[in-house]
């Protein structure tokens, strides 16, 4: 794994230098878009709208648009904020570890320790796991502001990012606004449906049915010979578009054919 991020868990007068790392990373096959007609690739591009010349990404930038006016934002006014350059995973306050609603979860990353000596990464592990709290933490990542939840995970410190309590929409549902009555009996026979379905849970035990049978269709496909040329379908990539696979026996017999006619 790449470390995203360094910087240092700090609450009081502790600093915990650590790295920050993806947790987790998808599974799905990669597809891409292609007409129907010809199997050619759709490519999307980013044109300027003033000139219709495409833009690399390095050329881009944000803005803020009120209905009156636009706010251009470059990259050097993301980085001078104060918040942006703040290296630091701040420890707001200590909750019952129960109180952290699942609801507000977003993104998962592991913390691993960064110094020579990881006894304040372990020191504060193993403060979390005794008192069993989460730590509620604010910190800075890829130009937001995070408010996140700091825990234990198989020894590992895990920084689970939170949503802000005003992005969560209310449940209103009128249907259930009504009173229902069930029985003691229903209740009872629901009750044992459950416990006949009691185990405990083993993430492992599961797989994405869908993924595995769209590789099952790729590879029957490929079986069959219902494949296209990839230069017919994706098109020639250009020079210097970078990725390209060189055959390297080719590319020394083309260089000494060419060392011949300029000899």
């Amino acid at each position: 794994m790449r470390a995203i991020w360094k910087g240092a868990v700090t609450f009081g007068l502790v600093n915990v230098p650590v790295k920050l790392y993806s947790a987790t990373s998808g599974h799905d096959v990669p597809l891409h878009q292609v007409h129907d007609a010809d199997g050619g690739r759709i490519r999307y591009r980013r044109v300027c709208e003033l000139d219709g010349e495409t833009v690399p990404y390095e050329h881009i930038d944000k803005a803020y648009e009120d209905g009156e006016q636009v706010v251009v934002l470059t990259k050097e006014d993301f980085s001078a904020l104060p918040a942006e350059s703040n290296r630091e995973i701040e420890v707001v306050e200590f909750v019952p570890s129960d109180q952290v609603d699942p609801v507000l979860l977003d993104r998962t990353y592991y913390l691993e320790p960064d110094s020579k000596s990881p006894k304040a990464y372990v020191l504060l592990r193993r403060t979390l796991e005794e008192t069993d709290r989460t730590a509620i933490v604010k910190f800075a990542l890829r130009q937001r502001t995070r408010l996140a939840a700091l825990r234990v995970r198989e020894e590992v410190l895990t920084l689970q990012t939170l949503l802000w309590a005003d992005e969560i929409r209310e449940a209103e549902f009128p249907s259930l606004d009504g009173s229902v009555s069930v029985s003691d009996k229903e209740l009872a026979m629901s009750a044992q449906l459950v416990s006949s379905y009691e185990s405990d849970f083993t993430p492992e035990d599961y797989t994405d049915e869908y993924q595995v049978q769209l590789r099952q269709l790729i590879d029957a496909k490929i079986e069959k010979g219902d494949t296209m040329d990839p230069a017919e379908t994706f098109g020639e990539k250009e020079e210097g578009e970078g990725g390209e696979v060189i055959d390297l026996m080719d590319a020394l017999r083309r260089s000494v054919e060419g060392a011949k006619k300029t000899g």
